[in-house]
């Protein structure tokens, strides 16, 4: 059994398409889909709801009632899988079918517990490439991914690990995060990236810096740890240059104060001091969020596979 989860957002003009694909080319095996509409603002709910009565027995259908981000919408749908194998794909078009058929037997030939799928090239726009190199630098670094793994979006993952996936209940989710958290058993196939036919990519600049400062922050405590490293090396380097200055006053007690350096420094640390409150005050509000258990996202409508009208 496999199941296909598809988070939606403003794609009225391919999620009909790709649906009915993507029923052709997995129609000789057991499988089901899963639509999960981040609130979208255009048509595509009507879309949606049209694909479930047409294809009744194969498609589920979940609305969220505010738009909560790909990871969280993606964690919706992982919850209402019965697959022994999941595929998480777009709704673009740029995830094939035919390349989403090729991530499932590679995977079910394996031992492996998640396939990514790896692009031949990469059809995203420069900005988008420009973000993923570093989404890929962040968690190298933050996350401590293998360098030679790439975090695709698409990817098929083991019903065992979903489970594993699905015990999360913070609202800030990183499906890739919790994956690296719980397993190492993971590997790539490279596939093909079709370029774009239909709209235009909906992860803005504001989107990514909060997706790479959650990444941050959510599952890691680099950040403080790097300012700890900061700060002792600030420091450091204040006492040095203190005692510098007190024995350049002793060698020449005509030196005049300094008015220049004493207020750059000072400037200097406030604004550390600033962006360090700023970091503990973000761990902190995260805190706040988990312990009040925001939840991760509001279903506004439901329909499942074979649920009677």
């Amino acid at each position: 059994m496999i199941s296909i989860v598809i988070p939606v957002y403003n794609s009225e003009k391919s999620v009909k398409k790709l649906i009915h694909n993507t029923i052709e080319v997995f129609k000789d095996l057991s499988f089901e889909i899963i639509l999960v509409n981040d609130c979208s603002t255009d048509t595509s709910h009507k879309k949606c709801l049209e694909i479930c009565d047409k294809f009744d027995t194969l498609v589920s259908y979940v609305k969220l009632s505010k738009n909560v981000g790909e990871h969280n919408a993606v964690m919706a749908g992982l919850r209402l899988t019965v697959g022994d194998w999941v595929v998480i794909m777009d709704d673009d078009f740029q995830h094939s079918p035919l390349e989403a058929l090729k991530l499932i037997n590679y995977a079910s030939r394996s031992n492996l517990q998640v396939v990514y799928g790896k692009y031949n090239v990469k059809m995203h726009s420069f900005f988008r490439n420009l973000g993923s190199k570093i989404n890929d630098l962040t968690t190298n670094l933050i996350l401590r991914k293998p360098k030679d793994l790439y975090l695709s979006s698409f990817k098929c993952i083991k019903k065992d690990l979903v489970k594993k996936i699905i015990d999360y209940k913070g609202p800030y989710t990183y499906i890739d995060g919790l994956i690296l958290s719980i397993t190492s058993n993971f590997g790539t196939l490279t596939i093909d990236h079709n370029p774009r036919t239909f709209g235009r990519s909906q992860y803005s600049l504001k989107k990514l810096i909060k997706l790479y400062f959650n990444i941050a922050t959510n599952f890691s405590t680099f950040p403080i740890h790097l300012f700890s490293i900061i700060g002792f090396i600030v420091a450091t380097i204040s006492s040095i240059y203190g005692i510098f200055i007190i024995v350049e006053k002793f060698i020449n007690p005509d030196i005049p104060a300094g008015y220049s350096s004493i207020l750059t420094a000072i400037v200097f640390f406030s604004g550390i001091q600033i962006i360090f409150l700023g970091l503990i005050g973000e761990y902190v509000g995260k805190i706040l969020k988990n312990v009040n258990q925001e939840p991760q996202y509001t279903i506004e409508f439901k329909k499942l596979k074979n649920e009677k009208k």
